[in-house]
């Protein structure tokens, strides 16, 4: 089963969901992408992994545009909270969702601050991918 986690600049929401649903079963394949990809992983992103034992930091932003040709069983957008956006995936998908997700990225405050941010939106995240694997994803692998 392949699953694709879209969002804009594919450095920190969408790498975590990658790095999550992985995680909760070795059998899928995940992969992330942007629309508008970043430079690099999210430093912070990394680290907030790593404290729950999930390395991302092989990870890099990839452009949807490499996975256009490709079929996936699920197409998972993560959108912000701040806007009704979502990021578009033109490609074929059998199922296509999208979750609500504020950008860590956008928060201003001490390093402490930041970091506690990130964490609050990992767990969410953790959170939001597991409903998604245990309610849709493994019924139906």
């Amino acid at each position: 089963m392949k699953a694709l986690i879209v969002c804009t600049g594919n450095s920190s929401r969408s790498q975590m969901a990658h790095g999550f649903l992985q995680s909760f079963d070795s059998r899928l394949n995940v992969y992330s992408a942007g629309n508008e990809p970043a430079g690099q992983i999210d430093e912070n992103a990394v680290r907030v992994m790593q404290e729950v034992g999930i390395d991302i930091s092989g990870h890099k932003p990839t452009s949807v545009n490499k996975y256009l040709d490709t079929e996936w069983d699920y197409e998972i957008s993560v959108c912000g909270k701040e806007n009704g956006a979502c990021p578009y995936f033109p490609g074929k998908a059998k199922h296509h969702m999208h979750i609500r997700i504020e950008s860590p990225s956008k928060f201003q405050g001490s390093h402490e601050e930041l970091l506690n941010r990130y964490r609050r939106i990992r767990d969410e995240i953790r959170n939001e991918m597991y409903s998604l694997y245990s309610e849709q994803i493994k019924p139906n692998y």
